[in-house]
């Protein structure tokens, strides 16, 4: 295109179609990421300024005034004050900017020893510490929510369905205990994504280190990381990998939540009416007025469905990559957050509707045709001696001789482990309680290591 402008950037003049396409929407993006940028770098100076060179790269003085500077910028991005301009590309230069103007050299000097490839990761590595580590603790909750629920209607019958046909006699004490179990599985998963997460990149530089004294341990160490990764060019490698292995776990989260969102909806069909879903939760009709569409959980199907997309592209975009840094790798950021916001989201908007939702106790009970003590029934001759594949052929042939049982007593006779007459309500509690108690423990020690970092109180507001 004749004429094109071309624009300076702090890392050289690019036509101005070029850092449109490059840059993308990253702008929009990083403003996720400013603050962790800001955590990031401030170890960076710290570090540099204790590095045994001379002369120095940066005086203790300087690393102060950075740290002062960094914290400035972290309450602004948080009050939506601090600026990316598009010739910026990104938070990270954008926030080197700003420095140099406010610090002069120290911020020509603040990238010394590291690439955007290590800031971008270490960067990320921080936002998934605090997003996992909340998705967490959401789950846990939720996970309580769902055991609280269960132990309400631990009695309430409730017709077991396969393949949506009803099957045996069961509870909504062991559907809701079901459901609480599903999630603490999936938070042991995100718990293995956090571990792995917990590992600092920064000091890579852009994959092959650099040939200065850097001390990544003291880093890792200032950050609140449990250890550095080891060798760099795997530091960067798992850029991507681990919004990867985050993602997945999101998804098997949303898989739950949209298998949960579903039997709600076809239970609290009047068709169903097994369940009455809170008003404040669904949404009406422009045109007819006594619609109560359950929008919320069918959102949560299609996020769900959104999620999974958004691990499936990362894969897609690492699959192909060869070593080192490549820009496709850019590509990844955005379905990361979409797909941790949409799992966090998620989690904490079932927590209230499942508060909510009442039990019709005689729409469930209305569910029990005779059918469904049929093999109640097989068992009965069994237990009178009668091999059960000549009491299952029996009972087979004579469907109309099994007469309606008492569900509640039914359901109460299976006593056996996890059964709904012998649900651990305790078990699953403390479960949930030690996702939570992990993840609490984790954040808090992040949180006290950001604070002392930065020599202010972090969070500065409302935390995550």
């Amino acid at each position: 295109m004749a004429g094109m402008k071309v624009k300076a950037t702090t890392v050289g003049a690019v036509r101005e179609d070029v850092l449109a396409f490059t840059a993308g929407n990253d702008i929009e993006l990083d403003r996720d990421l400013v603050e962790f940028d800001c955590i990031g770098t401030a170890a960076h100076a710290v570090m540099l300024a204790g590095m045994p060179v001379r002369p120095p790269v940066l005086r203790p003085a300087d690393a102060r005034a950075a740290v002062r500077a960094l914290g400035a910028i972290l309450r602004e991005a948080r009050a939506g004050r601090f600026r990316i301009r598009p010739e910026d590309q990104d938070c990270h230069l954008a926030i080197e900017r700003t420095l140099t103007e406010r610090l002069g050299e120290t911020g020509r000097r603040i990238h010394t020893g590291r690439s955007r490839n290590d800031q971008v990761a270490t960067a990320l590595r921080l936002h998934t510490k605090v997003h996992v580590l909340g998705a967490i603790r959401e789950a846990a909750a939720l996970a309580v929510t769902l055991t609280d629920f269960a132990e309400a209607h631990e009695t309430v019958p409730m017709a077991g369905r396969t393949h949506l046909q009803p099957a045996m006699p069961s509870s909504v004490g062991l559907w809701a205990a079901a459901w609480a179990e599903d999630l603490l599985d999936d938070a042991v998963l995100l718990v293995n994504a956090f571990e792995l997460a917990d590992q600092c990149p920064l000091g890579s530089a852009a994959s092959y280190g650099v040939p200065l004294p850097i001390d990544r341990e003291k880093t890792a160490r200032l950050l609140g990381f449990s250890r550095p990764t080891h060798t760099v060019l795997y530091a960067n490698h798992s850029r991507g990998k681990i919004e990867s292995i985050v993602l997945a776990a999101c998804a098997q989260v949303m898989i739950t939540l949209s298998r949960l969102a579903q039997d709600l909806i076809l239970f609290s069909m009047p068709e169903f009416g097994y369940f009455v879903l809170p008003a404040e939760f669904c949404t009406g009709s422009s045109i007819m007025p006594q619609k109560r569409n359950p929008d919320v959980l069918e959102l949560v199907r299609s996020r769900a469905a959104r999620v999974m997309g958004c691990a499936g592209v990362v894969q897609e975009i690492l699959r192909a990559a060869p070593s080192g840094y490549n820009r496709d790798l850019q590509d990844t950021k955005e379905p990361y957050l979409e797909g941790v916001a949409a799992t966090r989201a998620a989690l904490r908007v079932l927590d209230p509707l499942i508060r909510a939702t009442k039990a019709d106790a005689p729409r469930l009970a209305a569910g029990f045709t005779p059918d469904v003590f049929a093999t109640d029934r097989a068992l009965e001759l069994v237990a009178g001696g009668m091999p059960f594949r000549d009491a299952y052929h029996h009972v087979k042939a004579n469907l109309g001789a099994v007469g309606a049982g008492d569900p509640v007593r039914a359901a109460r006779a299976k006593k056996h482990l996890g059964a709904p007459g012998g649900l651990d309500f305790a078990l699953l509690r403390n479960r949930a309680a030690g996702a939570d108690g992990l993840a609490a423990a984790e954040r808090d020690e992040f949180n006290g290591a950001v604070s002392r970092l930065l020599h202010m109180r972090y969070p500065p507001a409302a935390g995550r």
